[in-house]
């Protein structure tokens, strides 16, 4: 049984940061990608980050050069830095495992909350 365990949400500041971690345990075959989501109320949830096995990364264009992604294989651990914070960035925050082609798992979500 796969279960992904976020924490690190918060109320913060604008300006201010917040590292996100999403644990994995159980057994998960062939991990294609780790990523964050996020979904503000109203709002689809669209894609913040990605990171590949070969540790290339994606972003979103709004948080380029503002949030980080990282993981640790040894922990089944993805990790989400997260400065310069903006109000626009208030959303529940998901991580999702992609194992082979098509088989994701979910996180819980965490909130995230940047008053101004």
């Amino acid at each position: 049984h796969v279960q992904l365990v976020e924490r690190g949400g918060g109320l913060v500041q604008a300006g201010g940061s917040l590292r996100l971690s999403c644990a994995a345990s159980g057994i998960i075959f062939s991990i294609n990608y780790m990523g964050w989501y996020r979904q503000a109320p109203g709002k689809q949830r669209e894609l913040v980050a990605v990171i590949t096995t070969g540790v290339n990364t994606d972003y979103a264009d709004s948080v380029k050069g503002r949030f980080t992604i990282s993981r640790d294989n040894s922990k089944n651990t993805v990790y989400l830095q997260m400065n310069c914070l903006k109000p626009e960035d208030t959303a529940v925050y998901y991580c999702k495992i992609r194992s082979g082609v098509r088989t994701d798992y979910w996180g819980q979500g965490t909130q995230v909350t940047v008053s101004s």
